[in-house]
């Protein structure tokens, strides 16, 4: 007999760069998005995210969106102001709604992922201590970011290989993963088969495909480059099958959302970057089952 599974659907939302949050927010929830992400790279290009976060999040709510989730993507391992910064996106999540703040494992750049286990469990020890107290979660993007094992650059935390180790350093509830198939996929590992294992360490999940093309591989294997054998594409576009992710997501007990991570597409960007979005939002929503219908026959 199958198990019953007692879900809430899974969200579709957006990711919105920082310094044009207030901007674009508005747009992408009349759009139809259900959550949002705001995102920061390295630095706050000027922003005062304690300033921001009430306006943000007034929005949202006027909007009947909810945002879930504020990145700071950066390298605690190496860099002391970076942690620091990292420290005051824990403090304001909840200024934005947020209850996960997503960003980079670091590293110690053009060293062996190995060299930086130790100083990541100093590091992220603290900051989910930090994260716990303020009743967030952290979640580490699985991003390669160029890096390989050998020369890392700013994120050791794209590997399996690599989470066994991190997790084992950072034993927290408080920290997870955010997870998406491409970045799996540019290092030819099977991202079902790597989400059914690690589901539950799955925190925040970002909508971003990938096409592999087995022919290059097979032709000139993958070293000619990082990732031009496997292109990056939105959610629609791309070789994973979304509902059997969708799926799993479900069966692992995941509540969270799935937040389309635009602007990588090879085709489908400037001038067709919102063409793209809305394919992402109508396909994932489909690949959930369409909206929520209530059952006729329950009682109100």
């Amino acid at each position: 007999m199958l198990p019953h599974y007692d879900i809430s659907q899974i969200r579709i939302g957006t990711c919105l760069p920082g310094q044009f949050a207030e901007q674009w927010g508005p747009h992408m929830a009349d759009i139809g998005f259900e959550t949002l992400s705001v995102n920061f790279h390295m630095e706050y290009y000027g922003v005062n995210i304690e300033e921001q976060g009430p306006r943000m999040k007034a929005m949202a709510e006027e909007k009947g969106v909810e945002i879930t989730t504020l990145g700071y993507y950066c390298n605690a391992i190496q860099y002391e102001e970076h942690k620091k910064a990292l420290e005051r996106a824990i403090d304001a999540a909840h200024l934005y709604g947020a209850k996960i703040v997503s960003t980079f494992a670091g590293a110690y750049e053009g060293k062996s992922v190995d060299e930086s286990f130790q100083r990541f469990g100093e590091v992220f020890r603290d900051l989910a201590k930090r994260a716990e107290d303020r009743g967030v979660r952290l979640a580490i993007e699985n991003c390669p970011m160029g890096g390989t094992w050998d020369r890392a650059t700013c994120n050791i935390g794209f590997n399996p290989r690599a989470w066994e180790r991190m997790f084992d350093e950072v034993p927290s509830d408080a920290l997870g993963l955010e997870w998406e198939p491409a970045h799996q996929m540019i290092q030819l590992i099977d991202p079902i088969a790597q989400l059914r294992k690690w589901v539950k360490k799955v925190y925040h999940v970002h909508g971003k495909d990938a096409t592999v093309d087995h022919r290059a591989v097979a032709d000139y294997g993958v070293l000619c480059n990082t990732d031009w054998y496997a292109p990056e594409r939105t959610p629609g576009f791309g070789d994973s099958n979304w509902r059997d992710i969708i799926y799993i997501l479900h069966a692992g007990g995941y509540t969270g959302d799935i937040c389309v991570e635009g602007y990588h597409d090879p085709i489908y960007k400037k001038d067709w970057e919102m063409t793209a979005q809305k394919h992402a939002l109508a396909y994932l929503k489909w690949c959930r089952g369409g909206d929520f219908t209530a059952n006729p026959w329950e009682k109100k």
